[in-house]
């Protein structure tokens, strides 16, 4: 197969889930733009911000795209093959990952932009509310550890190769490191800007955006400056995201996500000239050797022959690749910040479904770029498996040259190594923004003083379990991540359903993906909770999985809780819920 047929495949799937199935789903929820939405009544310049559709795409999906749909896709074509790769990213997003977040964001505006777990509140339970609330919170910990240490191996790469190539003292790492951070002051200045001195946004974008590319170009030329220790980048990063979760949204989020949105799009149009017109052929299988149907049934035997966990087709294929097809932190993200600068509900469709559909082609880019390449290509000098996101790196900057040349290298690397930290940082804030929202409605801690704590703690724990752990730690996080951010999407997808079951209205299109992303979470946490108890068992302890085991069974108990609560809410319906 070649990456022609697949792209054309990809454009056609996604371009006819947009048009026809998103128009299906957008006409069930009757979407109404004589209603006022809450970022028009409540605009505050802060928080509530009636934002234009486009300008908001760029942000929201600057926000989702994170490193789900790079390292999933990456990971598990190398363990599953690419078949079945492609059929869930492709399936899944059109029927379950963009109704997902199309739901959540809906929900939310017509809910006061209220976050999915206050949709809860409303529609099932106080107890659901908290349950949810706790399990939010959880998922955000494992998003924020694993897309820091991401974010951090971006800075940290070298590539001795690529320094000798340049003839001089180039580090790579710390070029993307550079470019990272004048990117981050260079969309602050874009938010001073706009706020204070009204530019149109038409002038805005062609100072700032070609300046972003300008700040690449500059970051290979101080590629030295910000070499710095990987536990010294954790403080750096994660302080960062205290920062800015307390700035106001105008100041950083709205222009680095609007940056950072032409950042994606300009990869997704590298990534569509790679596979449309670079020749290159698939090296990967189609279905990888030993995978089969009978790894669940092999591993709970136990034995000599227990599989690896994440070498189960069943469950472990669709959390793997987690964002590329569903995600739960879209629903929070929905109904944390995009909800709050919706200026019209038919926007919804647009930045809700449309952004979902992307995120599922940046997945087969991602996926593209491990296909064309050999088993001893995607193998490091040291014999272990190269990083997911150099291997999208570099593949992201073999396209790039297609168009500017070979002797575009340097640049098309270091640029390859930023969308990847872009397609992470950028969500990495918005994680701890909303970990904050979600503390402050635990506790009811209103004010700056009562944001700056919840924002701490938000923060806090991932900085200690990183500090704490060896480079790479991701890696161990990666599949209780996947899992816990899929269930989270089933669990909104349930409390949709009773909301609109509550209001009279059909919700087979959001109950028939909760019922099926349910079965695949589930069994996944029961394995590894019996991976953990296995681990706690063995002469030598390894405390990761028992770790991961302890959080699974917490996350089991609060989502069985949910669900219950949902049941009994359905029982002792009477009347209809807000919202209708």
């Amino acid at each position: 197969m070649s990456l022609l047929a697949l792209a054309l495949v990809t454009m056609v799937v996604l371009t006819v889930g947009y048009l026809a199935y998103g128009k299906f789903i957008a006409r069930q929820f009757r979407l109404d733009d004589s209603v006022t939405t809450p970022s028009v009544a409540r605009a505050d310049g802060v928080d509530f911000v009636p934002t234009r559709p486009f300008y908001l795409l760029g942000q929201h999906f600057s926000a989702i795209a994170a490193a789900g749909p790079i390292v999933g896709p990456i990971v598990a074509c190398q363990q599953f093959g690419w078949l079945p790769c492609v059929l869930w990213i492709l399936l899944g997003v059109v029927f379950i990952g963009a109704v997902h977040d199309f739901s959540a964001l809906v929900a939310s505006v017509r809910h006061g932009a209220h976050s999915i777990a206050e949709i809860a509140r409303v529609n099932i339970s106080p107890k659901a509310w908290a349950a949810l609330v706790a399990f939010i919170w959880l998922a955000l910990l494992y998003v924020i550890v694993a897309f820091t240490d991401v974010t951090v191996a971006t800075f940290t790469n070298n590539d001795p190769e690529l320094a000798a190539l340049s003839g001089t003292a180039f580090n790579k790492g710390g070029a993307v490191a550079a470019a990272s951070v004048m990117y981050l002051v260079l969309a602050t200045v874009m938010g001073v800007v706009q706020r204070f001195f009204r530019w149109p946004m038409w002038l805005l974008t062609i100072v700032f955006v070609p300046a972003t590319l300008g700040v690449v170009w500059l970051g290979t030329k101080v590629s030295t400056v910000l070499v710095l220790d990987t536990r010294v980048w954790y403080w750096i990063v994660l302080g960062y995201c205290l920062a800015a979760s307390m700035f106001p949204l105008w100041l950083l989020q709205q222009s680095r996500g609007y940056l950072g949105g032409f950042v994606l799009y300009l990869a997704i149009g590298i990534g569509a000239v790679g596979l449309l017109f670079g020749g290159y052929t698939v090296q990967q299988p189609m279905v990888a050797d030993g995978v089969g149907f009978d790894g669940l049934f092999r591993f709970f035997a136990g034995g000599e022959e227990t599989p690896g966990m994440t070498t189960i087709l069943f469950p472990f294929l669709f959390v793997t690749i987690a964002c590329g097809a569903c995600s739960g932190f879209h629903g929070l993200v929905c109904g944390g910040t995009t909800s709050k600068q919706i200026e019209k509900e038919s926007h919804c469709r647009p930045v809700a479904f449309g952004a979902m559909l992307l995120e599922g082609f940046v997945a087969i880019i991602a996926l593209s770029t491990v296909m064309i390449l050999t088993k001893s290509q995607t193998v490091g000098p040291e014999g272990r498996p190269l990083p997911p996101g150099t291997i999208y790196g570099d593949g992201i900057a073999r396209f790039m040259t297609i168009l500017l040349g070979p002797d575009s290298l340097l640049f098309a690397k270091t640029f390859g190594a930023m969308a990847v930290a872009t397609f992470v940082f950028d969500t990495l804030d918005v994680a701890t923004r909303l970990g904050r929202y979600l503390l402050q409605e635990l506790f009811g801690a209103r004010g700056r003083l009562g944001g700056l704590l919840a924002a701490l703690a938000t923060v806090g724990v991932p900085l200690l379990i990183l500090l704490t752990s060896e480079r790479g730690s991701y890696v161990a996080y990666w599949t209780l991540f996947g899992t816990s951010n899929q269930l989270l999407a089933a669990l909104t997808l349930l409390g949709i359903s009773v909301w609109l079951k509550k209001n009279g209205k059909r919700c087979w299109y959001t109950a028939i993906p909760m019922v099926f992303v349910m079965a695949i979470t589930v069994t996944a946490l029961v394995v590894q909770i019996t991976h953990g108890a296995r681990a706690l068992r063995a002469e030598a302890i390894d405390w990761t999985p028992v770790v991961n085991g302890l959080v699974g069974l917490i996350l089991l108990a609060l989502a069985v809780f949910f669900v219950i609560q949902a049941a009994g809410a359905l029982r002792r319906q009477s009347g209809k819920a807000v919202g209708a």
